[in-house]
């Protein structure tokens, strides 16, 4: 049988090609980032506070994250057994040292991102119809 794979190339584990992989997947997943500032920003919420505060989440995905985040141990959630009950969510010491990873991309936003508008500006006036490409 033959490989149809070059043989320079390796089968390497993406995890070991870019060992960031697996934090990059928990951390940067869609609304993680925004749960886990709200929480930090605004300390212990309940559900329909972080839903407000979200804006644009549906209640289903946001239910969804949460659960992830408890299970990946970033969020924890704290059940009140009151009439009616009272559920709410903190950041976790786990997500709360995430903070420097948060404020060095913060920095970094600061500092480049009309960079990025620019290049993207740049590059939208090259691939505009009618435009030449070399």
């Amino acid at each position: 049988m033959t490989s149809t794979t070059p043989a320079s190339r390796v089968d390497v584990d993406p995890e070991q090609a870019c060992p960031i992989a697996p934090v990059v997947d928990i951390v940067f997943s869609r609304w993680t980032t925004p749960i886990l500032w709200a929480l930090h920003e605004y300390g212990r919420q309940r559900f329909v506070e972080l839903d407000r505060r979200l804006g644009t989440i549906t209640p289903k995905v946001l239910t969804q994250r949460l659960r992830q985040l408890e299970r990946d141990g970033l969020v924890v959630r704290t059940y009140h057994p009151e009439v009616p009950p009272r559920v709410e969510y903190e950041i976790s010491d786990l997500g709360r040292s995430l903070a420097p990873l948060f404020a060095t991309l913060a920095e970094w936003s600061t500092a480049n991102l009309d960079r990025v508008d620019r290049a993207r500006d740049d590059y939208d006036a090259r691939e505009r119809p009618g435009a030449r490409r070399l």
